[in-house]
């Protein structure tokens, strides 16, 4: 049932079926911004629905590249790397941060300012950790506090550096690599442990020189890219959602056909897998060097674990997710080192705690992650969505094995990555009764 801003998930017997999930919002966002700057055209099949990928696309167009979307296939017009133009006003990023930090980046070896702004939520998240290492190339930034949105970029003649991140951040290693390409010689980036690596697949698909040893990435700039033709696989941060109701729900049976499985993200499932969760995976064909799969899962007993150092830039998104399952679980899950979750589209920490507690759960929050016991009866109740599409999605799966119906005020911010998930999950559940 949707009352205007409000969404009821009522409890289900049983998720069962067959479906897809939309196209990997992380690698679209990506070959978007990199078929921009390359030469010939860039034929991207499956790209992501999201609203975040969106303003990608739309923020390229603004900025002289010719973009044809027709259904999920979207074709650009690559401009080169010197080829794109001063956009005739500000950048609108609405939500997406990807959209910011990336092509802030992109646009560092340009040498005309742009200029990002965003809503409300994008406009609180944190800048800094791209503004000092793209002022390192040579790039002038400017933000509010430092800090902020409004950013004002400003590149030209970049010159190569060398850089020891002092995060794990996908983000900020892919603005370095995409600053990178416009600096002639040798541009080396360290990371202080893995993060998923979809840039320096879709770098070396488009032809760059790019080599990644130990713990640090190389790109030589300056070399020109060649336009793909590639195809995006399903999105596995979308996929944990449906993956987590059928775990959880019993008599549960589901396939999701397509799901991308890039070691760098799939530790989600890993995760469930060690604690008991029935998972099977069949390889398909990849394209664009991404691997990909068929998912299979039924509901599971799951025992509980910890969450901490290098598992959490793998699983990053799915925290929200898994902190959920933690009720379900025998012994609890508890989560360490993931104080980046409060620099999110909410401060997911404090987002899923309050919700949990809402449901009647127990839970201990701490600075960097939650602790949230097992074999605990969620109750029915009405929970903040936070305008943050995961926390919405999360507590959707909650109302699917709580005791009574749950509802999610402002449920529309699930576009953001994946628009029609409420629609899917009606479609896999049986209700009760």
């Amino acid at each position: 049932m949707n009352e205007g801003d409000r969404l009821e998930i009522a409890p289900a017997v049983r998720i069962s079926g067959k479906a897809s999930v939309p196209g990997d919002k992380s690698i679209s966002h990506r070959l978007a911004m990199i078929g921009a700057v390359a030469e010939g055209d860039t034929t991207i099949h499956n790209f992501a629905e999201s609203a975040d990928c969106q303003s990608t696309l739309d923020c390229l167009r603004d900025l002289g590249a010719p973009i044809k979307r027709t259904g999920s296939t979207v074709t650009i017009e690559g401009r080169g790397l010197k080829g794109l133009r001063k956009a005739t006003g500000e950048l609108n990023a609405a939500n997406s941060g990807t959209t910011v930090r990336l092509m802030s980046g992109l646009l560092a070896g340009f040498p005309f300012p742009s200029t990002f702004i965003g809503d409300e939520s994008l406009s609180r998240r944190p800048m800094k950790r791209i503004v000092e290492p793209l002022r390192k190339f040579g790039a002038i930034v400017i933000a509010r506090d430092d800090n902020y949105l409004p950013l004002t970029i400003q590149g030209g003649s970049l010159f190569p550096v060398s850089l020891t991140m002092q995060i794990a951040s996908a983000q900020v290693k892919s603005a370095i690599l995409l600053a990178g390409l416009h600096a002639p010689g040798l541009t080396t980036v360290r990371e202080p442990m893995p993060t998923r690596n979809h840039t320096e697949i879709a770098l070396a698909e488009f032809g760059s020189r790019i080599k990644t040893h130990d713990d640090a990435i190389e790109i030589e700039g300056g070399r020109p890219l060649r336009g793909k033709e590639m195809t995006v696989p399903g999105d596995l941060s979308s996929a944990a959602f449906l993956i987590a109701a059928a775990v959880s729900v019993p008599d549960s049976q589901l396939m999701l056909t397509g799901v991308g499985l890039n070691p760098t993200r799939s530790g989600f499932i890993s995760l469930l897998r060690e604690m008991g969760a029935r998972i099977s995976i069949t390889p398909s064909a990849t394209g664009g060097g991404e691997p990909a799969g068929d998912i299979s899962v039924e509901s599971s007993e799951l025992a509980g674990l910890e969450v901490s150092g290098a598992w959490i830039p793998n699983v990053i998104d799915e925290i929200p997710m898994l902190a959920v399952l933690g009720t379900r679980t025998q012994k609890g899950i508890r989560i360490r080192d993931a104080a980046e979750l409060r620099a999110k589209e909410s401060d997911r920490i404090r987002a899923v705690a309050a919700n949990l507690r809402t449901l009647g759960a127990e839970v201990e929050e701490y600075a960097d992650g939650l602790w949230v016991p097992g074999n605990q009866t969620l109750r029915g109740g009405e929970v903040e969505s936070f305008g943050d599409h995961r926390i919405a999605m999360a507590f959707a799966v909650a109302g699917l094995f709580s005791d009574g119906p749950v509802t999610i005020k402002d449920p529309s911010c699930v576009g953001i990555s994946f628009p029609g998930f409420f629609a899917l999950l009606n479609t896999l559940k049986q209700n009760a009764g």
